[in-house]
């Protein structure tokens, strides 16, 4: 590759989450470790090379940064495996490359901050170390607690002319279900699987989203992973130049947690639906705060037992922008109207987002 001055390489506007493809298997579950892997020693005196091509493509649960040298686009060392200026370790785990003694700083190992550690399936891990606790999810313990993210995919499919009636089944020596399509028992037309095969309300069809065979549909937003705090909402569509089925997420967040909503609330008031914030704030991911200052909308709370939740919203692109220097451009969701219901999810509830009651689409 040609030398070029130290800068994040091309294509770097935009984090890509490293992700197993889909589709792919689950590793063996024997070794629960990841064994050290190698790590080069070069330092960051030299003029900036990356390797032509696409970013690398992480296994799941590793990050994808810039190297130590802000120069390209590595998959982070884990825990207990080598590293150098130009190999860091996991910030997302808080992961830190410890050279032992000072006068050394060409090879060092990733160590973890103090932090708590985890205990799951009557094993013991360090904050920092990652798992897998089955063939079908990758883990992390992080000061305390434990977070996974799946090995299999998870994408969903509609039913199509041509796929009438696809369902999930587990083949014979592998880990992860894979989709079929059933032959019909007896000649019915589509128009009826869908609805079967569609547990979430559509737009449409609008006549004029109907394209060469095409027919384009999209559900309804998800409600918000989190009741306060940053979380995540989801939807399905197959708008795209393929006319394939994908799954689209944004950012979402229905109220900050730290803020007490009911000293807010009027005299003789028993809710308040949509408190105004005093200031313009700005919004933290993953230790990127965003480039910009929002004065958002939130949803407030009630004192009889109601709760608040998102009824109009739009979806607008936020650029948040990490301590490394790292620039990535998230989808977000801003709330424009608030409803207050007794539709009220339980704490803890597997159910949660059911008992929402359904957010308007996206508006103009």
């Amino acid at each position: 590759a040609p030398e070029t001055p130290r800068r994040p390489a091309p294509g770097g506007g935009t984090r890509r989450a490293g992700r197993r493809p889909g589709g792919a298997e689950g590793r063996a579950s024997a070794d629960r470790r990841l064994p050290p892997q190698p790590a080069s020693s070069q330092d960051c005196s030299a003029p900036c090379q990356c390797p032509a091509g696409p970013a690398p493509r992480c296994p799941a649960g590793v990050s994808l940064v810039l190297d130590g040298c802000g120069c390209c686009r590595v998959c982070a060392k884990q825990l207990s495996e080598l590293c150098t200026e130009r190999d860091p370790c996991d910030p997302h785990k808080g992961l830190f490359c410890d050279f032992g003694s000072p006068a050394n700083r060409k090879i060092g190992v990733c160590t973890a901050k103090d932090g708590a550690p985890c205990v799951f399936g009557g094993t013991v891990y360090q904050s920092g170390e990652s798992f897998q606790s089955s063939c079908k999810y990758q883990c992390t313990c992080l000061d305390g607690s434990v977070g996974c993210v799946p090995l299999c995919s998870v994408d969903v499919r509609l039913p199509s002319p041509d796929c009438p009636f696809p369902r999930r089944v587990k083949l014979p020596g592998k880990c992860c279900e894979e989709w079929v399509c059933d032959e019909p028992k007896e000649h019915t037309v589509v128009g009826p699987a869908l609805a079967a095969y569609r547990p979430e309300d559509t737009f449409g069809p609008d006549p004029t989203m109907i394209r060469a065979n095409c027919l384009v549909q999209t559900t309804e937003w998800s409600a918000c992973s989190k009741t306060c705090g940053m979380g995540i909402s989801t939807r399905v569509t197959n708008d795209n130049a393929f006319c394939r089925l994908e799954k689209q997420s944004r950012l979402c967040m229905v109220r900050p947690c730290e803020a007490d909503l009911e000293e807010n609330i009027k005299k003789g008031k028993k809710c308040i639906r949509t408190p105004k914030i005093s200031k313009p704030i700005k919004f933290e991911l993953s230790g990127c705060t965003s480039m910009k200052t929002y004065r958002a909308k939130f949803c407030g709370v009630c004192t009889d037992g109601r709760c608040c939740t998102p009824h109009r919203t739009t979806t607008l692109p936020v650029e948040f922008k990490c301590p490394d220097g790292e620039v990535m451009k998230k989808s977000m969701m801003f709330i424009k109207t608030c409803a207050c219901h007794y539709n009220c999810p339980g704490d803890n509830d597997i159910f949660e987002s059911l008992y929402y009651r359904k957010m308007y689409g996206d508006m103009a």
